[in-house]
Parts: structure tokens; sequence; C-alpha cells
């Protein structure tokens, strides 16, 4: 039991990590600047901690912006708001995606215009369906040799599809529960404690007020937690940060 639940948070956390650290925070929003090498390195993580539910940087990221533009109309490409559940949802995200990274579905000039990270090689390998289902084996094999019972393999989809399925996590809630520090104009929501617990990612409400910020907490009580890692990582030379905008006494409340 122990094994399995140690893979399962592990892969769960890097995953979750190089989503909004390198698909999220640099490939979508350019937060921070780093080396060719380091990006490759980067890029290559990404698609080793995602595993079988590998999404292309350069494809997330447009959708991505999309979603800033647009966010919770009916041009987003994940709002809620749309739909009936979050299957409904992440159907649509997937059918938007999937048209963009095969050249079907032409975008607006200026989600293209800004960087976007480009490993053709990298993505060759991994969005081939061998590839994925190479993971897939492996998830299972491990789970055969370590799982206690069979009750645990119903972990196993998750495994399968962990980058749309935190995706989901964070557009589905992210748009519909908790707090509003900002009005946006939209209808994102800050969620704690569970902000802490995704990274940082459920600090919808204030990433959608300044999209260019990398760190996404902006009250006394909130935090975090990969923006303190991209500190580090800043103070060590590892990557570069841009300035963060400096927040007003009353926290912008409302503005």
């Amino acid at each position: 039991m122990v094994a399995i639940l140690v893979f399962f948070f592990t892969h769960w956390f890097l995953s979750l990590f190089f989503h909004t650290f390198f698909l999220h925070r640099y490939a979508s929003h350019q937060m921070y600047t780093t080396g060719q090498k380091r990006e490759k390195l980067f890029y290559f993580l990404t698609w080793f901690s995602q595993g079988s539910s590998y999404l292309v940087p350069r494809a997330y990221a447009v959708m991505h912006r999309m979603h800033h533009a647009f966010s919770d109309t009916e041009r987003d490409p994940h709002s809620p708001h749309f739909f009936k559940d979050v299957w409904g949802m992440m159907l649509h995200t997937r059918k938007i995606y999937n048209a963009f990274l095969n050249n079907k579905l032409t975008v607006e000039k200026e989600f293209t215009e800004e960087y976007l990270p480009v490993w053709q090689k990298m993505d060759r390998i991994g969005d081939n369906m061998l590839v994925r289902i190479a993971f897939g084996i492996g998830y299972i094999a491990f789970y055969i040799y370590f799982a206690p019972s069979a009750w645990w393999f119903l972990l196993l989809p998750v495994h399968f599809l962990m980058g749309p399925v935190q995706g989901a996590i964070v557009n589905w809630c992210g748009h519909k529960y908790g707090y509003a520090n900002f009005k946006n104009g939209d209808h994102s929501r800050n969620s704690e404690p569970w902000g802490i617990f995704l990274l940082g990612e459920l600090f919808q409400n204030n990433h959608h007020k300044d999209g260019k910020s990398p760190n996404f907490a902006k009250r006394w009580f909130e935090w975090d937690p990969t923006y303190t890692v991209m500190k580090m990582m800043h103070v060590v030379g590892i990557i570069k940060l841009k300035p963060v905008r400096v927040r007003s006494n009353n926290h912008g409340l409302h503005q």
C-alpha cells in the first residue's frame, strides 16, 4: 500500500509541478526566462512526468492564452459555465486542443506571436500513441506488483489522464467555487487551502487579475508553492524571473 501511495502522489505532484511551472507559467505566459539547454530539460521532464497524458507545450499555451482572452465566454476553450458536467468540458477542451495541434484550427495572431517553446522531436515521441500506451502499461505493471487489492486499480485512470485531470480540476473548480479578491469580469475564484495543494493553480481569480505575475498568491494567508520554488531557482541562476508587480496595501480588492 505504501508503495502505491508514494507512486501516486509522486506522479501527481511531479506532473502538476511541470504542468504549472513549464506549460502554464513558461510556455503560456513567459513569466521567466532560461537558457536553451534548460528549456529542453524542462520540456523533457514535462513529458516524462505527464507520461501517457503528455500535453504538447505549443498547443497547450495557445489554448491557455485563448482562455485568458475569452475567460468564461462562449469562446473560452474550457469555461465550466457552458457545460452540464466536467466531462463535457474536458471533451470540448480536447477537441480544440487536437484541432490546433493538427493544424485544423487557425487562431488569431495574438495567440501565437509571443514566444512558444517548440521541440518537434520531443513532441513526436511524447504525442506518439505507442509511447502513451507504453507508459500506461508501466503504470499497470507497477500496480500489479505492489497493489494489495484490486480496489487500488481504480487510481489507474488518474495516472492515464493525469494532465487533463489536473487541468479539469483547476478550470472547473477555479471558475465555480471559492472567493474573489478582484472583479475581473469573469467567474474566476480562489480556493484555500486547495490553492496550496494544487501548487498555486487554484488561485484563479488572482491569476486572471494579472496573468503575467509569477506569484499567484496576493493576500497574507495565500501561498503559492510553485512561486517559492521558482524564487529559489532564480536565486541559484537556473531561471530568471520577470519582476512581480507591487501590490497596494488593500490588495486591490474588488477593483
